[in-house]
C-alpha cells in the first residue's frame, strides 16, 4: 500500500511542476512515506533523517531549500515527535492526509516553520487525488479498502490507517479503466483487511469483493487480478467460489494466521482458531486444488510457551505454505500487547524465528521445485540483471526470469519451468499465450 500510496504523492505534485529523481542531492522535496508495523521499520525513519538532513545542509551552502517531508504510518504514529527529534523535517502527514500535500508544501514554505498534519479528514483523500497517470509497468497496485476494525492486539493499523473504508465500485472500476488504457495487464487489489471490502455499488447496496472482482475481470486488458492482505475471518463464501469461477483471478492467496497456538491467537484477538483457520485452507484447497498459500508468523509474542511456538511450526509443516512472511514480534506503542506481561526476551524470539524460517524455506523450495517441468503462463514485467532475460511473476507469485525479447515485456507467454530455487523460477519461453 505504500508504494500504491508513493506513486500517487509522485502523480500530486507532477501539476505543481516536480519530477521524481533518483538522486536525493537533486531533490527540492524529500517524501519519506513510511511504515510503523514493526519497530525497526520505524526506527530506520530517524536513521534515514540523519542523512537527508545531511544532503539538505549540504544543500542550503550551496543557496538551495530543501523541503523534507515525512508521511505515511510513522507520520500519523508519532506527529510532533518527530520534528522535535529531527527538526530537519518540514512537513508531517499521515497517510489519510497526503492529498493536501501541495498545500502543506507552501505552508512550510511560507511559515518558515514545520507544518504537522495528522487529522483523519471528512473530505475522503481519494476524491482529491488526480487521475491515475500510470507507470508503464503492466502489473499496478489499485487501493480499494483502507483501515481494520479488527483491532489484534499487536497491531497499530487501525490508530494509523482509521477504521475500515471501502471505495466504491464506480471510482474503482474508473481507475482500474485507466490503468488498463496504459497498458496495465494485472492489477492487485489493496487493502489492510482487502476481503472486508464493502464499496456501494451502482445498485445501492454494498458490494463483496467477489462482486468488484467479477465487475473488474470483465474490462478488456485487465488479464489477471490479485488481491492482498487478508483476515481469516472475512473470507467470504462467494470469495472462496470467485477462485474456482473467476478464470482471472490468480490461484494465490496471502492468509495470515499468525500463531499457531488457540491461546496466543486468543490473546492476539485474532477472532479465529487453528481448526478454523485450517479448515479454511481445506476449502480453499477443494475449490482451487493448485492454489498456493502464503501467510503471517509472528514469533515470541507475550506468553508464547515453547509448547505454543511448536504448534505454530506444526502449522506451517502441515499446509506447506508456497510463501510466508516471519517476523519477532515487536512492541508497538499504544497497542494492548505492548503493556502484557511475560514480553520474552531477544534471545528466544531469534531463536525462535530461525527456526521458522528454515521451515519456510524448506515449503518454498518444495512447491517451487514441484513447477519444474510444467508449463505455466507468464507475464513478463522488466528487464533482467542479464542482456536478454526478463522478468515475470507466474500465476502463484513466483518471480520468473527467461531469455526473451523485450517486445515480450508486457505480454503473457507460455514459460515451460527447467529450474527452481528458493525465491525463483528459470523458465524457457514456448510461445505468447
Amino acid at each position: 500500500m505504500n508504494v500504491y500510496d508513493s506513486e500517487r504523492i509522485v502523480e500530486l505534485l507532477a501539476p505543481q511542476g516536480f519530477a521524481e529523481t533518483a538522486d536525493i542531492a537533486e531533490a527540492d522535496v524529500v517524501v519519506l512515506n513510511t511504515c510503523h508495523i514493526r519497530e525497526k521499520a520505524a526506527e530506520k525513519v530517524y536513521s534515514d533523517l540523519g542523512r537527508i538532513r545531511e544532503v539538505k545542509e549540504r544543500r542550503k551552502r550551496d543557496g538551495r531549500d530543501t523541503i523534507v517531508t515525512v508521511a505515511g504510518c510513522v507520520a500519523q504514529a508519532e506527529g510532533e515527535e518527530i520534528v522535535r527529534r529531527e527538526p530537519s523535517v518540514d512537513v508531517v502527514v499521515g497517510p489519510q492526509s497526503y492529498h493536501g500535500l501541495p498545500a502543506l508544501l507552501a505552508r512550510a514554505r511560507s511559515a518558515n516553520a514545520p507544518v504537522v498534519e495528522t487529522a483523519f479528514p471528512e473530505q475522503g483523500k481519494f476524491a482529491a487525488l488526480p487521475e491515475r497517470a500510470g507507470s508503464g509497468a503492466p502489473a499496478a497496485f489499485l487501493t480499494v479498502q483502507e483501515g481494520c476494525d479488527k483491532f489484534c492486539t499487536f497491531c497499530v493499523v487501525p490508530y494509523t490507517r482509521g477504521a475500515e473504508y471501502s471505495r466504491s465500485i464506480a471510482d474503482v472500476e474508473a481507475e482500474a479503466r485507466r490503468l488498463a488504457s496504459r497498458g496495465v495487464r494485472e492489477l492487485t487489489l489493496l487493502g489492510q483487511n482487502v476481503n472486508a471490502y464493502h464499496g456501494a455499488g451502482p445498485d445501492g447496496r454494498a458490494w463483496s469483493l467477489a462482486d468488484l472482482i467479477a465487475r473488474l475481470a470483465q474490462i478488456d486488458g485487465i488479464e489477471r487480478l490479485r488481491y492482498t492482505t487478508s483476515h481469516p475471518r472475512d473470507m467470504s463464501d462467494d470469495l472462496i467460489a470467485a477462485h474456482r469461477d473467476e478464470p482471472k483471478l490468480m490461484p494465490y492467496l496471502h492468509l495470515p494466521i499468525q500463531a499457531g497456538s488457540d491461546r496466543i491467537l486468543a490473546a492476539m484477538n485474532r477472532k479465529h482458531t487453528r481448526a478454523e483457520y485450517l479448515a479454511l485452507i481445506g476449502r480453499m484447497r477443494a475449490v482451487r486444488p493448485d492454489i498456493a498459500l502464503s501467510t503471517d508468523v509472528i514469533v515470541g509474542f507475550p506468553g508464547e510457551t515453547d509448547a505454543d511456538f511448536e504448534l505454530t511450526l506444526a502449522v506451517l509443516e502441515e499446509v506447506g505454505f508456497a510463501q510466508a512472511y516471519a517476523f519477532k514480534y515487536s512492541p508497538r506503542p499504544g497497542t494492548p500487547a505492548a503493556g502484557l506481561d511475560r514480553q520474552l526476551p531477544d534471545e528466544v524470539k531469534d531463536s525462535r524465528l530461525q527456526y521458522v524460517l528454515a521451515a519456510v524455506e524448506r515449503s518454498q523450495t518444495a512447491f517451487n521445485s514441484a513447477c519444474v517441468g510444467r508449463v505455466v503462463p507468464v507475464l513478463l514485467e522488466r528487464p533482467g540483471r542479464h542482456p536478454g532475460q526478463l522478468i515475470g511473476r507466474s500465476p502463484y507469485m513466483q518471480a520468473v526470469h527467461l531469455t526473451a525479447p523485450p517486445s515480450l515485456c508486457g505480454h503473457v507467454v507460455d514459460v515451460e519451468i527447467v529450474a527452481a530455487g528458493v525465491n525463483s523460477l528459470t523458465g524457457k519461453l514456448i510461445s505468447a499465450a
